[in-house]
């Protein structure tokens, strides 16, 4: 099975990696253009330095290893783009790879909206070309994109050799698009080409003058050289190319079901999640991997995660146990029988203690470290639907609703390879991040929040509260009032998102809870779907790996239509020019 996916920069050390394997390649058939190959990371991280967006897709085998690369341009003043360079790596045969890398190509930039894309390739013309090794070599290609109806441009200037210069085709694909190219279009592609690409080797005289050439309207391509028939314009296929963003959602939080009024986190939370994420179409879904119990015991306290297993254990029959005695928490005066001992760990009276909390909460972080995975792989946003949520339990204490904090184990793995911002959206205060991480300097936790004196936990989130020893001044809050409307909730996201810029993470934990919508029933704000998505827009634009963890929001309508607002504007974000 041949698995393309898109590099999008070298934060990552397996992007790094994927990076050096497709130099090897580059070299191995642009040994004239080395100079290229070493700017390819400073393309990927800088992309607008050179005047022009630059993507990279690969091909890798079972093993991971790069097998092939397409690197190709988007102009965005013309929405049209440039296949700069594509291969395979030597030896390999069979399997169409080369078709396959094509055919992503086309898939990516209709799903851009590029208007067309544009080949140069080397003639195929023996007065041109002396050595039959190269003439060879060059007839494959131009056959090769014939059969996708892509023929030279003909009648023009763009093919004469200049001093500098390797002389050649310029070729168009219009990725399935029914309007011919006109002149002025394709005029226009022209200059930016030439000058962004060739800059520094022809003078603006000599762009002119091409662009110039170009006087048949609408432009005229090549009969077919290679093929009997012409082949008409072929449509992007889909499914290709590996989506940048994904999804991880598991069943096993459906054990999890408290039948009591009035408690309403469901199950039914999920499912009203996936089906507004599948009207969107963006998210590719992912089964979870079981993990250990090690990412959670590097958390949580070994006490806290052995009671909570033992607990539910014991507990017989369907009906839950509730805290409902809270000790100054004197270890030496535990109770010994473990229901009336759940006040110890547990921060209030309305999260219950049933046989399955424990495998739900398990299934939860299996969630978690699975999108983890995902985006270390490679995916630039992924979404784990955590169920229970997380983001109120500390170190040693369950509550809201939470029993294990899925952001801040992930949290805490990612720093591992590089620094971490843990941006709490929920409407309720992201307590547990804080405690865990308040005395770090690695991991900068920011919430947005109801205040303290009308929001639970009540007993944190104030606008005071910034850090200890090495963490002071990496913990941020943002308390608003009672009926805070977009407004209000923008201008805090603002303040957050210029803290995260000045903090240059290397990737983002969104605790994301649409409980922060208008009409949910734990909530007093008055934000809209809108709101939501301008703050994925911005968090888009970071240009940094996503990953969004489910925590809040009750109200089913919300939960349909926050989701795909959300990942709407984080996908504008990543795309924009």
């Amino acid at each position: 099975m041949i698995r393309i996916r898109q590099v999008h920069g070298t934060a990552l050390l397996s992007d790094r990696r994927r990076v050096a394997q497709v130099r090897e390649i580059f070299l191995a058939h642009f040994a004239y253009a080395a100079d290229e190959a070493e700017k390819i990371p400073d393309l990927l991280d800088y992309p607008f330095r050179y005047g022009y967006r630059t993507i990279l897709l690969v091909s890798e085998n079972a093993r991971s290893a790069v097998t092939g690369f397409s690197l190709f341009l988007h102009f965005p003043e013309i929405n049209s783009s440039f296949l700069d360079y594509l291969a395979v790596r030597p030896g390999t045969r069979g399997g169409g790879l080369g078709s396959a890398l094509y055919e992503a190509t086309r898939e990516y930039l209709v799903d851009l909206g590029s208007r067309g894309l544009y080949i140069e390739t080397l003639p195929d013309d023996p007065v041109l070309v002396e050595d039959q090794g190269c003439l060879k070599e060059n007839r494959r290609r131009l056959r090769f994109y014939e059969g996708y109806g892509v023929r030279p441009i003909v009648n023009t200037d763009y093919d004469l050799p200049v001093p500098g210069l390797r002389a050649g085709h310029l070729l168009f694909d219009g990725l399935g698009r029914k309007e011919p190219l006109r002149r002025e279009e394709a005029r226009a592609a022209v200059r930016l080409i030439i000058r962004r690409k060739h800059g520094d080797s022809v003078t603006p005289e000599y762009v002119e003058r091409v662009a110039a050439s170009f006087t048949d309207d609408p432009v005229r391509f090549r009969p077919p050289r290679y093929l009997v028939e012409e082949v008409p314009p072929r449509p992007a296929e889909t499914g290709r190319l590996e989506k940048p963003f994904a999804r991880v959602a598991s069943d096993g939080h459906t054990v999890h079901l408290v039948r009591q009024r009035g408690y309403v986190e469901r199950p039914a939370r999920v499912g009203a999640i996936l089906e507004g994420l599948e009207l969107l179409g963006l998210l590719a879904p992912v089964k979870p991997r079981r993990f250990g119990e090690g990412a959670i015991r590097e958390i949580h306290d070994r006490d806290f995660v052995n009671y909570l297993k033992a607990v539910c254990r014991d507990i017989t029959g369907s009906r839950p146990v509730y805290p409902y005695v809270f000790p100054v928490r004197r270890p030496e005066k535990r109770p010994k029988e473990l229901a009336v001992r759940a006040g110890y760990y547990c921060v209030d009276t309305f999260t219950p203690i049933d046989r399955n909390a424990y495998r739900a909460a398990r299934a939860a972080v299996d969630v978690v470290l699975t999108a983890m995975d995902e985006l270390l792989a490679g995916r630039r946003v992924v979404y784990a639907l955590c169920r229970p949520p997380g983001h109120h339990a500390g170190v040693r204490t369950f509550g809201g609703f939470c029993y294990f904090n899925n952001a801040a184990i992930a949290a805490h793995q990612l720093s591992k390879w590089g620094k971490v911002t843990v941006l709490d959206i929920d409407y309720h205060h992201g307590n547990g991040a804080q405690e865990i991480f308040y005395r770090r300097s690695d991991i900068l936790t920011l919430s947005i929040h109801g205040h303290p004196a009308i929001a639970y936990p009540h007993f944190s989130g104030f606008a005071d509260e910034r850090g200890e020893g090495e963490g002071k001044g990496f913990n941020r809050n943002y308390p608003l009032p009672a009926g805070a409307d977009d407004r209000l909730f923008l201008e805090a996201f603002g303040r957050a998102a210029e803290r995260i810029e000045r903090f240059r993470p290397a990737f983002l934990v969104l605790a994301v809870g649409f409980d922060t919508l208008r009409g949910d029933p734990t909530g007093t704000f008055r934000i809209t779907p809108g709101a939501l998505e301008q703050v994925g827009r911005r968090l888009g634009a970071f240009r940094v790996p996503v990953l969004a963890v489910q925590e809040g929001g009750y109200s089913l309508r919300n939960l349909r239509r926050g989701p795909p607002a959300l990942f709407r504007g984080l996908r504008a974000g990543l795309t924009a020019g």
